[in-house]
């Protein structure tokens, strides 16, 4: 074995290789010298960060005496051209309020903006709490403009304190906050609030601010206004607690559901933080040139997240003309009562969600003027039942053609089932010889679905109408102590997924209806079926469907309003009565079974465009089939 001898080029190697790493090292070592110097620079930004809060505590709390040189010397560093408004007695943790017979609006002198909005005429969950509903209250919500000046200084007037003074003209109370720079310049909220009304004027002006002021772009108003729970389910108000919004001429929108939803519109003339049966709306007389709208969910867990519903956030431009700003607005702080609502001419009743197309338009033009007759002579528990006995009635000659359908089906049932034994091994001549069997009966097979599909348009319509009536909010029935809201009789120790932790009673009742009017239907239809392949299957079907149908209802009821389930109860009742009456009164399957033999004797009549282009597609369909065969 060679022996290994010592090699000096790869001792010198190593040597240029660590070298190379130490000057490597060396080039990368910070620079201690300079983290240092970096290190005071940012402890001395901390120190004046918290040198100009403490100074901001210090005016946000107390005035200033006039002639102490040394307050006003700190003023004029933290707040510049403003820091006159911190000067004047105003300068305090102060609030006026304005009211009228329906609600009640608290002013804070710090910042200028609403900082209580209390509805006098409605109370939180149970009526008789004694609790009125408050949509503002406990800082949930901020209005805030930043503001920047000619000397360099970004201020937030919901930081600054403004004057306020109050006057009345008549009914109306007047009040003005000004954050001033001086006497004659300044900055004005202006609120006008009228008697017997929830809508007020809102003014937002300058005057003398154009030495003060950066007016090269607009300034930028701030709305937030985090939505609190005021009814008994949250997760059913909050499935209604939408942002709305209108734009480019009396289009309305909404953010939707979720967490993070935004949306950027142009032209907007208001915005509505909706919280399901109450409504703040911001509205301006010259729209809003666009707006920076933010939605968030804050109920991620019923259980827990009980004290709010929503986060809104609303930004709009305020342009500056020849200098100033000028911009007439108007607040709404009230209920989402599509009536009231509408009597502003606004379009504020769009907020309301009663459906798109037909939907709506039974909603508005039938169902909600019919409705509001009703709950105005009686109380609304009766005032449903009678309204859901006079829809039934205004549906039943539907019902009437439905049912009648299917007892002209029933009578031919036999002659069918012959046809199908008859051409058992050609579907296709089985279905055109039934075609020809119902055109010469004078039966459409399409009759009885017709009704069906005729039905669906209200029952869309009332699933909308009932949770948007305000008018049920609190009004007890029975054992219902609120028909806007689930009709608890009994609370469980435990929650079952999609159901709840309470039993309510009138779903249980609209679950027991369905199924009968689904049994007594069901077994209609299959009697008048016609014995086709795959119907045994189909048979099966429908029959679970009878089951599961009261199963979903009872589900998904059970923490809705309870009216809509007061409405279905008494709805299929009404349709099981009906179906009784025509089927052992009015429908005689022997006059019908008479009238089709005495139809057939008769010249068929010519088959509809729909009947004739399907006889054709299916002779067409028998052509080639015929045509492969002899291929």
């Amino acid at each position: 074995m060679e022996e290994k001898k010592f090699d000096p080029n790869s001792l010198i190697g190593f040597a240029l290789i660590f070298g190379i790493l130490i000057w490597i090292m060396y080039q990368n070592k910070p620079d201690e010298a300079k983290i240092a110097a970096e290190k005071a620079q940012k402890e001395l930004v901390a120190k004046e960060i918290i040198k100009t809060e403490e100074v901001a505590k210090t005016i946000t709390s107390v005035a200033v005496t006039p002639g102490d040189s040394l307050q006003v010397a700190q003023l004029q560093k933290s707040l510049g051209s403003f820091a006159f408004s911190a000067t004047l007695p105003s300068a305090k943790e102060d609030f006026t309020t304005i009211e009228n017979e329906l609600v009640s609006l608290k002013i804070a002198n710090k910042g200028g903006y609403i900082v209580e909005a209390t509805l006098k005429n409605f109370e939180r969950f149970k009526k008789g709490s004694g609790e009125l509903v408050k949509l503002i209250q406990d800082n949930n919500s901020s209005l805030n403009i930043q503001l920047f000046t000619k000397d360099n200084h970004t201020l937030n007037t919901k930081d600054l304190f403004f004057e306020p003074t109050l006057t009345k003209n008549g009914d109306d109370q007047i009040l003005s906050m000004r954050l001033k720079s001086a006497d004659n310049a300044y900055l004005e909220y202006k609120y006008v609030l009228k008697a017997d009304n929830y809508m007020l004027d809102f003014e937002i002006q300058t005057q003398g601010l154009s030495n003060a002021l950066v007016t090269s772009k607009p300034l930028e108003l701030q709305w937030d206004l985090k939505t609190y729970a005021n009814e008994k389910s949250i997760t059913y108000e909050n499935r209604y607690a939408e942002m709305y919004f209108e734009y480019e001429d009396e289009k309305t929108d909404y953010l939707g559901q979720g967490t993070d939803k935004t949306d950027n519109p142009e032209k907007v003339s208001y915005i509505a933080f909706k919280q399901h049966f109450f409504s703040s709306i911001l509205l301006s007389n010259e729209p809003f040139s666009k707006a920076e709208l933010y939605s968030n969910n804050l109920v991620i867990d019923q259980d827990v997240d009980t004290t709010f519903t929503k986060q809104f956030k609303a930004q709009v431009p305020l342009a500056f003309k020849n200098g100033e700003i000028d911009q007439k607005m108007n607040w709404y702080f009230g209920p989402t009562d599509y009536t009231l609502l509408k009597s502003y001419d606004k379009n504020l009743e769009a907020i309301v969600p009663l459906g798109w197309g037909i939907f709506g338009w039974i909603n508005r033009h039938a169902f909600i003027p019919l409705y509001g007759l009703l709950s105005a002579f009686m109380e609304h528990g009766w005032a449903i039942i009678l309204f859901t006995i006079l829809i039934k009635l205004l549906m039943s000659p539907i019902t009437y053609k439905s049912f009648l359908s299917q007892a002209k089906m029933k009578v031919l049932k036999p002659e069918i089932a012959e046809l199908g034994e008859k051409f058992k091994k050609d579907p296709m001549k089985k279905q055109q010889e039934t075609m020809k069997l119902y055109n010469k009966a004078g039966v459409n097979p399409m009759a009885g679905c017709i009704p069906g599909l005729l039905q669906m348009p209200v029952f869309y319509a009332l699933f909308q109408f009932f949770p948007s009536a305000i008018g049920l909010r609190q009004k007890p029935f029975l054992w219902a102590d609120d028909l806007s809201s689930f009709d608890s009789v009994y609370e469980l120790p435990f929650r079952i997924p999609a159901y709840g932790n309470h039993i309510s009673l009138f779903p249980i009742l609209a679950s027991i209806a369905i199924f009968f009017y689904m049994k007594l239907t069901t077994g209609d239809q299959q009697m008048a079926a016609p014995a086709q392949e795959g119907m045994p299957d189909m048979a099966k079907m429908m029959k679970i469907m009878i089951y599961v149908s009261p199963l979903m209802m009872l589900f998904f009821f059970n923490s809705y309003a309870s009216g809509l389930s007061l409405y279905y109860f008494i709805s299929n009742l009404i349709s099981i009565g009906l179906l009784l009456v025509i089927k052992n009164y009015i429908v005689d399957e022997d006059k019908i079974h008479a009238q089709i033999q005495e139809n057939k004797k008769k010249e068929p009549k010519k088959p509809s465009k729909f009947q004739q282009k399907l006889q054709d597609v299916m002779e067409q369909q028998e052509a080639n089939k015929a045509q492969q065969k002899k291929k």
